[in-house]
């Protein structure tokens, strides 16, 4: 009996199996993820992921640095339809990567919470062109956020300041209310209905505390 033939990847197994990564984590969640499920899925024998991945941990390292790639995609798109509404003022940008934040979370949910639950960090189990990816895709996206806030502190430490205020508060909601299935636990009176928009919630920020030129046009970024 003649094995069946398994598809060619034209030498860009990395790149299958990390998509096939991507689609175990959206389809049965993160702790689906094996080298064997992603060679299966992609196509290819359980011994080829050891051609371009340290182990699993590894792999994971990987979708997790695509993640990050995705996310900050995410939020560039956000920043560009902010801009052809003209809408370019510092506290418009932020809005604007804040929509571009909860968009990512809500569209992919599981690896969103995949990229920031605890992982091991031990570096030497990755192998080098992972750990580039990695270290590398991470500070990108944090950078879409970091240029859209620097524009309301004048100093390092005020920017570093308004950074971490953004970033907890539009984190803080991704984390509760980025899946459309959370657990919001138990009713409470003091509850509303329904969650507000991440937009309405900045709309209501004190801006003033954040900086003082949140709503000038010539303090946009590029």
């Amino acid at each position: 009996m003649t094995q069946k033939k398994r598809p060619h990847h034209h030498g860009n197994l990395r790149e299958a199996l990390i998509l096939a990564g991507l689609e175990i984590v959206r389809s049965e969640g993160p702790d689906a993820l094996t080298l064997r499920k992603c060679a299966l899925r992609a196509g290819v024998s359980h011994a080829a992921p050891a051609h371009h991945f340290n182990g699993v941990t590894s792999l994971r390292t990987a979708i997790i640095a695509r993640g990050h790639r995705i996310f900050a995609q995410s939020m560039r798109d956000a920043l560009a339809d902010a801009a052809n509404r003209s809408a370019t003022s510092p506290k418009e940008q932020v809005t604007a990567i804040c929509v571009g934040y909860i968009n990512f979370a809500q569209t992919h949910s599981a690896l969103f919470k995949f990229m920031f639950q605890p992982h091991d960090q031990d570096f030497t189990k990755i192998d080098a062109v992972t750990s580039d990816e990695i270290r590398r895709d991470a500070g990108r996206s944090y950078e879409v956020l970091r240029t859209a806030c620097h524009p309301l502190g004048t100093t390092e430490k005020e920017r570093a300041q308004v950074e971490a205020t953004i970033w907890s508060m539009v984190h803080g909601y991704a984390m509760l209310f980025g899946d459309a299935n959370s657990n919001l636990g138990p009713p409470r009176p003091d509850r509303p209905e329904s969650i507000p928009a991440i937009t309405d919630v900045l709309a209501n920020l004190n801006w003033s505390f954040l900086g003082k030129n949140a709503d000038s046009k010539g303090n946009s970024q590029e």
